[in-house]
């Protein structure tokens, strides 16, 4: 018995510090990829749908996961194979060029951009957009409006007299209240704008006069060769269309970066399940899975430490490695190593199988009980919106940042303040269960997560967002102990995690998908405030709608034990039934939700 207690304290250990790491790698990366694709150049629908695309996989590809190799070797060759895939996946992004020709002029301060930059940055064109922090004038000569209210395409031409698009395109013009631009380089700009412009309608004409070819009116003959080239033509201009997009140098930029995200996920999900997974079952096995649960804190204490370590370690690096290489690489590098070094301890992780002979379906199964109850079908719809809503913050919120000149320590610090203030929270969940109930706590979850949404598109300065993050405690870490503990009453033996893991994807899957898909159209043509109060708005009217729909269903008790009670009441003298009835009513008593 020492031994078997000894070998589950290593494994719990051993996991910890798996879970270190590997949280302190995510948070290396993950928070920053998208203020990276900015920097690329790539636009916010581009940017909102490679985040899709990535909540997305994640969510689709972890069932598939249970299908993973039974045996341990297999297991452990599955675990070394997911680590070096997912660190060389995300070292595919550096080497994917920006689309202006020179990377991470957004993230320097004025003084390091013009002294460490090279001679190639220093004259921006068309397709390159300029920082946030530079002048007024730079930022409009790029036809690139920085700024929480939105941002139009760069390289569009823009009268700057007006501020309005001179060709009528769907894009968003500059911020109104913009200064006039009179410098010479904004009057050339603008020349070669209108070149550009005048080509593309001579270009244009000579396409449309394909279609103007009247056919003579004698002869069958005649009619039909011009009809033939007629569809020649449409299927030339057709065919020139899809290849402009590919050659469009912003949309190769999107599919390679949207493969190698994709790539990454896959892998990284990979990794996580199979760890997850094998670990539960060895607790299983030695009966201490109720020491499972606390093993996420050491997750959240590493995302801590490496989303602030990784950010101060940026800010002291110069501008550029190259002229294609930005600091915002270091991101990257920084998750790479941290995930060899989770290599090496994850050589003696414990690993167990169990023999199970059920080839049951347990996602159908999950879906199949959460439809079955109308508080689970209530709260997995709050957890959609909420992760929907939460993809608006996690998407763009240092966008809005470095637009107000915020450095990434600030960045790094935001996401440290929110993680810790879930942990501290944590120690006072039984307090906070047994003194509100389940709705009482879900009502003031959303409340707390819309003022978030709101408090954020009125954002004041840079470290204000290190304040309004603290509610995070409440408006995600209180929402789902709701949700575990509803999920728990209605759970069948054995089908906990498979209903956790549906709810987890709902939200971090389904919902993140949609609003990170939604929220890049969102940002390019409302802007970011917009999006921000949308999404407060929705989930103000959903938990009106929440309250009202929770006060109409039944009242639900929590009697799982008892049936073992009823199955065995022929057993029981009449003494012991009357014992056994008193103990269930003093514990229906202390239950937190009824």
């Amino acid at each position: 018995a020492m031994s078997q207690q000894w070998d589950v304290g290593r494994a719990l250990a051993l996991s910890g510090l798996f879970r270190l790491l590997q949280g302190a790698g995510r948070a290396c990366a993950a928070p920053f990829l998208t203020l990276y694709l900015r920097h690329l150049g790539l636009a916010a629908p581009l940017v909102g749908a490679v985040a899709g695309a990535k909540h997305l996989a994640a969510a689709l590809w972890a069932p598939l996961c249970s299908r993973c190799p039974r045996g341990r070797s297999k297991r452990r060759v599955l675990v070394a194979g997911s680590l070096l895939g997912s660190a060389g996946a995300s070292l595919l992004l550096p080497l994917i060029p920006p689309a202006g020709g020179a990377a991470g002029q957004r993230d320097c301060n004025g003084s390091r951009l013009l002294g460490d930059r090279p001679a190639a940055a220093t004259a921006p064109g068309l397709g390159t957009s300029t920082s946030g922090v530079l002048s007024i004038s730079d930022s409009k000569i790029n036809g690139y409006s920085d700024g929480p209210s939105g941002w139009a395409t760069s390289g569009e031409a823009v009268n700057w007299e007006t501020g309005e698009p001179e060709m009528p395109a769907p894009y968003r013009p500059p911020l109104p209240g913009l200064e006039k631009e009179t410098s010479s380089l904004g009057s050339a700009v603008t020349d070669l704008a209108d070149n550009a412009e005048k080509s593309l309608y001579a270009t244009e004409s000579n396409n449309v006069s394909l279609f103007k070819t009247t056919p003579p009116a004698v002869g069958a003959a005649y009619v039909s060769g011009n009809l033939s080239e007629y569809w020649k033509g449409t299927q030339d201009v057709s065919f020139e269309a899809v290849q402009n997009i590919f050659q469009d140098k912003e949309h190769q930029i999107f599919l390679m970066v949207l493969g190698a995200v994709v790539l990454w996920e896959l892998l990284a999900t990979s990794l996580e399940w199979t760890v997850d997974e094998s670990l539960y079952e060895y607790l299983d096995f030695v009966d201490a899975t109720d020491r499972y649960g606390k093993l996420w804190v050491w997750s959240y204490l590493g995302a801590s430490v490496g989303a602030c370590g990784i950010a101060i370690l940026v800010d002291q690096l110069n501008c550029f490695f190259s002229s294609t290489i930005s600091r915002l690489a270091v991101h990257f590098y920084g998750y790479a190593l941290l995930i060899t070094l989770s290599l090496f301890v994850s050589v003696f992780l414990p690993i167990h199988v169990l023999k199970r002979t059920d080839r049951v379906n347990r996602t159908a199964k999950a879906l199949v009980l959460l439809w079955s109850d109308g508080r689970a079908i209530l709260y997995a719809i709050t957890v959609f919106l909420s992760g929907a809503a939460g993809s608006a913050v996690q998407n763009f919120l240092f966008w809005q940042m470095e637009d107000r000149g915020s450095r990434e320590l600030y960045m790094g610090l935001s996401v440290a303040v929110g993680l810790l203030a879930e942990i501290l929270l944590y120690f006072f969940k039984g307090k906070l269960l047994r003194t509100l109930s389940s709705s009482k706590i879900v009502a003031v979850s959303l409340s707390l997560l819309a003022v978030q949404l709101l408090c954020y598109s009125f954002l004041w300065t840079v470290w204000s967002v290190l304040l309004i993050q603290i509610l995070s405690a409440f408006s995600s870490g209180a929402l789902w102990w709701v949700v575990n503990a509803t999920v728990d009453d209605i759970a069948t033996p054995g089908m906990e995690r498979s209903l956790h893991a549906v709810l987890q994807s709902l939200c971090y899957g389904g919902g993140a998908s949609v609003g990170s898909f939604a929220g890049g159209f969102v940002v390019k043509y409302f802007g970011l405030a917009v999006l921000y109060r949308a999404c407060c708005v929705c989930l103000v009217l959903w938990l009106f709608l929440l309250l009202i729909v929770q006060s109409k269903l039944p009242r639900q008790k929590k009697i799982n034990y008892s049936r073992l009670l009823a199955a065995d009441s022929s057993d029981m003298s009449d003494s012991d039934e009357e014992t056994e009835r008193d103990w269930l009513v003093k514990a229906m008593k202390d239950e937190s939700f009824n």
